[in-house]
C-alpha cells in the first residue's frame, strides 16, 4: 500500500501536505480509497483515508468493518487503522491526523458536496487542492497484483462468454438471459457484476448502452451481450455478438468488419502510441466499408477498480499508452432499426505490445433456432 500512496504523490504537483479521501454511502464510494487501502471486502461507508507523502496511511473505519480493516492492515506496517463510532469522533480524529497541514488534497471527482461542507467546517483554515488528475494518472497503470485480479475477472467473464450460445433459446427474454449470465458469473467466482449487464436482441443492438427488457428472442435476431465481473474489486468488460436462426449475410459481413477493425486497433497498441491512434486504426477499417460512420463511440477505455477507470480514447486523445495500462478495445457497427455488432476485449499494455486478458471466442457465431 505504501508504494501506491507514493505513486499518487509523485503525480501531485504542487504536492499537498496530505491527501484525504472520504466515502459517503453506497454508491458514492471513492474507489481510490480501496486503491490505497487494499481491503478485499466491505463498503466502508463514511470511512476516511488520510495519505501522507512518506507513504504512511491512516484509515478511519466504522466498527461495522473494523475486523476486515484490521486484517487488511495486519501485515502492512505503513497502515494504521482507527475505529470510530460517531461523527464527532471522526471529526476529532481527522483534525488530529492532519495536524498542521496547510494544504490538503481532495479527490474532487468523487467527493460528495456534503463531505466537502463537513471538511470545510472541520478545517476552516486549510487550503484545498484537487488531486483528481494525479489519482487518475496513478491508477491508470496497474501493478502486478492488480493485473492478477484483472486477469481473473476477465477469466470469469470469458467463461460466461463461452456459455452464452446454449442459452440462446427462442422465447428467452433479454432480462432472463442477463440474469442467467450474472448467476453464472457468481458461480465462476465473481463477487458481483461490474456494471448492469447489457443484452440486446434485434434492433435493440443498435443502442450501445441499451437496458434489457422483456423482449423475447426470435429467429433471425442478432444479439449483443455486454457484461463484466468483479473479482476482489477489479472489473472486466467483455462484449460478444451472435446471430440466432436464419443467416443474415449483411450482419455476417458487419461482424467480419468489426473483427477486422478490432485487429487493426490491437495491432498499434504499444507504449508511447497516442490513444487516438488505437481508435483511428479501427475507424479507418469501418469507414472503408459500406458502413462508414456507423462507429459512434470511442473504441476503448481503461478498466480497473471501476469499469470505466478514469481514461478513455477516441479521435482527440493524445495521451500516450503506457506499459501496465489495462484497457478495452471495442469497435462496433450500429444500424438503427436493424441491429448492431460490437466485439470488446480487455488487454494490458506490455513493453512491446499487449496481452489479452479476455479469452472468449470472438468469431462470428450463428446459433440454430
Amino acid at each position: 500500500m505504501k508504494a501506491r500512496v507514493e505513486k499518487v504523490f509523485r503525480h501531485l504537483d504542487p504536492r499537498p501536505d496530505v491527501l484525504l479521501l472520504a466515502n459517503a454511502t453506497d454508491p458514492h464510494l471513492d474507489q481510490t480509497f480501496f486503491y490505497l487501502f487494499d481491503v478485499p471486502a466491505g463498503l466502508f461507508e463514511g470511512s476516511v483515508a488520510i495519505a501522507h507523502p512518506d507513504g504512511e496511511l491512516d484509515v478511519l473505519s466504522s466498527p461495522l468493518e473494523s475486523e476486515s480493516a484490521y486484517q487488511a492492515a495486519k501485515h502492512d506496517p505503513h497502515v494504521k487503522v482507527h475505529v470510530v463510532g460517531r461523527g464527532d469522533e471522526t471529526e476529532g480524529l481527522v483534525k488530529k491526523l492532519v495536524g498542521s497541514a496547510a494544504d490538503i488534497g481532495l479527490h474532487y471527482r468523487e467527493l460528495t458536496h456534503d463531505w466537502f461542507v463537513r471538511l470545510s467546517k472541520m478545517l476552516p483554515s486549510v487550503t484545498w487542492s484537487d488531486a483528481s488528475n494525479a489519482v487518475r494518472r496513478a491508477r491508470v497503470t496497474k501493478d502486478a497484483e492488480e493485473i492478477v485480479r484483472l486477469r481473473r475477472a476477465a477469466e470469469i467473464g470469458s467463461a460466461v462468454g463461452r456459455e452464452i450460445p446454449p442459452l440462446l433459446q427462442e422465447g428467452v427474454t433479454e432480462l432472463g438471459l442477463a440474469a442467467e449470465m450474472e448467476y453464472r458469473m457468481s458461480r465462476h467466482g465473481a463477487s458481483g457484476r461490474s456494471f448492469a449487464t447489457i443484452v440486446a436482441f434485434g434492433a435493440h443492438g443498435a443502442e450501445p448502452h441499451y437496458s434489457p427488457g422483456e423482449t423475447r428472442l426470435a429467429s433471425g435476431d442478432s444479439i449483443v451481450c455486454d457484461f463484466g465481473a468483479y473479482y476482489r474489486r477489479y472489473a472486466s468488460d467483455i462484449t460478444r455478438s451472435f446471430h440466432f436462426g436464419r443467416r443474415d449475410e449483411e450482419l455476417k459481413k458487419i461482424h467480419d468488419t468489426v473483427e477486422a477493425a478490432q485487429a487493426a486497433a490491437l495491432s498499434v497498441i504499444r507504449p508511447g502510441v497516442p490513444g487516438k491512434e488505437v481508435h483511428l486504426a479501427a475507424q479507418r477499417v469501418i469507414d472503408a466499408s459500406p458502413w462508414k460512420g456507423r462507429l459512434n463511440h470511442g473504441v476503448g477505455h481503461s478498466i480497473g477498480l471501476s469499469v470505466h477507470d478514469g481514461w478513455g480514447y477516441n479521435t482527440t486523445v493524445d495521451d500516450p499508452l503506457e506499459e501496465g495500462m489495462a484497457i478495452t478495445v471495442e469497435p462496433g457497427i450500429y444500424l438503427p432499426g436493424r441491429g448492431g455488432v460490437r466485439i470488446e476485449d480487455d488487454v494490458v499494455v506490455t513493453k512491446t505490445g499487449y496481452e489479452f486478458l479476455s479469452t472468449a471466442p470472438r468469431a462470428y457465431l450463428e446459433v440454430p433456432a
